[in-house]
């Protein structure tokens, strides 16, 4: 009799703890959604009192990735330079974001908008404007053909999500280290030393290029502040935090990854030691040489064998 009652008591118990974890994963689950809905609203809320043009999430995209050979997940990511009544664009920026789940490894790859390359169907043209020629399918069938990557998956980023993505992960700015004055073809001028920008006067660090070294200095800035992003931004502290950053970004996002894979991997990327994101560009330093060519101005001329090689040890190593 006493083991009959002792049995019932211990399945109460076991039954009440199961209850408890259900509420606690469901009102987790609830917060995290109406967090997530909160960001989108305060986005598109923006976007509607400023009479803003949001045009990248409209458009629906084919898109025919797969994981790479080497069992990473790689990410198209596209930065569109759309101007005010133009329907194309050539993409802006150009990276691949890297990740491999059994590694527990992230990566990532620039590559120059000026690189002269076949792009499928249309011949040798500037990379950057595959996209304007085909989309992400077409960017994708272009780094598959010359750099024999497979990309599972794409985002195209209007710049203002970028500004809204740092305004709300940081509202004190994000500290980064301004090299120099920066003042031409760019929205708010920069002065050098060591501050914490907001969103718009990032935006105006990774797009200037008009020095001397122009888009190489881009993309080494681009680098730079990506990591002074992920590494401030880390740490398991962060991830309560995801969800309404995600709603705020959403609006101005176009990709074919859906929410579970994005907090799937931006989950781990913030709950581990991942040290230093490890960085490459395309262009490597003596792998191509400056050209001019007719109807397309100046391009770099790659070493495509060089730069292919090159590419693929930064992969796996």
């Amino acid at each position: 009799m006493r083991y009959e009652k002792h049995k019932r008591r211990k399945k109460r118990t076991s039954t009440t703890i199961l209850l408890a974890v259900l509420l606690l994963v469901g009102a987790t689950a609830g917060y995290s959604y109406y967090q997530y809905k909160q960001g989108v609203n305060q986005s598109l809320e923006k976007i509607n009192n400023e009479n803003e043009e949001n045009n990248v999430n409209e458009e629906v995209y084919t898109f025919d990735g797969k994981k790479d050979q080497y069992g990473a997940t790689n990410i198209l990511l596209l930065g569109s330079d759309a101007r005010e009544g133009e329907e194309k664009s050539r993409a802006d920026t150009i990276m691949i974001a890297h990740y491999n789940e059994d590694k527990g490894t992230y990566k990532l790859t620039s590559i120059m908008r000026d690189i002269y390359v076949n792009i499928p169907g249309h011949g040798k043209h500037k990379i950057n404007s595959a996209f304007m020629r085909g989309g992400p399918e077409l960017m994708r069938k272009t780094i598959k053909e010359n750099f024999d990557i497979d990309l599972q998956y794409y985002a195209i980023v209007d710049f203002e999500g970028f500004v809204q993505l740092i305004d709300e992960a940081f509202p004190n700015g994000v500290e980064i280290n301004v090299e120099k004055r920066m003042e031409d073809y760019i929205d708010i001028p920069l002065e050098p030393g060591l501050q914490r920008l907001d969103g718009e006067h990032m935006l105006s660090f990774v797009r200037f290029r008009h020095d001397a070294i122009g888009d190489f200095g881009r993309v080494q800035r681009q680098q730079q502040a990506l990591q002074a992003i992920s590494d401030q931004l880390s740490g398991i502290q962060t991830i309560p935090k995801l969800p309404k950053i995600m709603g705020v970004v959403t609006p101005y996002v176009n990709t074919n990854m859906d929410t579970g894979d994005i907090l799937f991997m931006a989950k781990d990327f913030f709950a581990k030691d991942r040290g230093n994101i490890e960085t490459f560009r395309i262009p490597i330093a003596n792998g191509y040489k400056d050209a001019s060519i007719k109807g397309e101005g100046d391009v770099l001329d790659l070493d495509l064998k060089m730069n292919r090689e090159a590419f693929h040890q930064f992969m796996t190593q």
